[in-house]
């Protein structure tokens, strides 16, 4: 008898959750291991459990589907269970990640899990590993980052925007200095170039972005090279045209 494929539904609306066991004990093609109504809780639960696949809402409260995708270390098949609009639809299709789209029907569902429980069988690599290019798109679709989620170990860290001082780049990694401590990130400078709020962040050097409401001074350290030293008494470089940005928007 062939082992039936675990799956953990994870979504904060519990009619959206009814709906979709529903639909997915009547296929009898999946077992529903588990049930989650938010990210962090869903976090421990993959761990626990280790199911193969997810049925991932996106728009959660403490942190979203992308975030939680972002800190697993885990990697199960995902299918998205969302509102969002075809924008952000489509950055999943180009990843081969199958969605449903609320309100789905249950053909659509017993679709998107016919074909990934078949990849999953057939050990076929997963569409979504690894995760990195999907969700920098994904949260692309988000309007602005309003927080860094971070994991260390197995503690979770939630990290309010106006907590962080700095961010650095540390070869395929950034480090995110806050209030509540170093944090490694797997993304890129580009990245929080583009998607931090660019009122309050600003890259400075191709090494540092800087939070410019944690800044207490700036002195010229040598040739074309500023000092900008924070309020938690940390010093960080600006090159010349860093500076001049920065001048530019503090006197703005």
């Amino acid at each position: 008898m062939m082992e039936k494929i675990r799956c953990l539904l994870i979504d904060d609306e519990a009619p959206a959750r009814d709906l979709l066991r529903h639909y997915i004990r009547k296929s009898g093609l999946v077992e529903i291991v588990g049930e989650c109504s938010n990210g962090l809780e869903a976090v421990r639960m993959i761990h626990e459990l280790q199911p193969d696949l997810l049925f991932l809402d996106i728009q959660m409260p403490k942190i979203n589907g992308f975030e939680m995708l972002e800190i697993l270390q885990e990697k199960p098949e995902v299918i998205f269970c969302t509102a969002y609009d075809a924008f952000a639809i489509k950055a999943f299709e180009m990843h081969a990640v199958d969605y449903l789209l609320k309100p789905f029907s249950e053909e659509r569902l017993l679709e998107a899990t016919t074909r990934t429980t078949d990849r999953i069988r057939n050990r076929q690599p997963s569409a979504v590993q690894p995760y990195h290019k999907l969700i920098s798109e994904g949260t692309a679709q988000i309007a602005g980052l309003t927080k860094l989620v971070a994991r260390t170990g197995s503690k979770i860290t939630v990290i309010p925007l106006d907590t962080i001082h700095y961010l650095q780049a540390q070869d395929d990694y950034v480090l995110v200095v806050s209030d509540l401590g170093n944090h490694l990130k797997e993304k890129t400078m580009k990245f929080y170039e583009e998607h931090l709020p660019a009122d309050t962040f600003i890259r400075i050097h191709r090494s540092y972005i800087v939070n410019i409401k944690q800044i207490k001074n700036i002195y010229l350290f040598g040739k074309e090279t500023w000092s900008v030293v924070l309020k938690n008494g940390s010093e960080i470089r600006a090159s010349q045209q860093g500076y001049k940005k920065l001048r530019e928007m503090i006197s703005g």
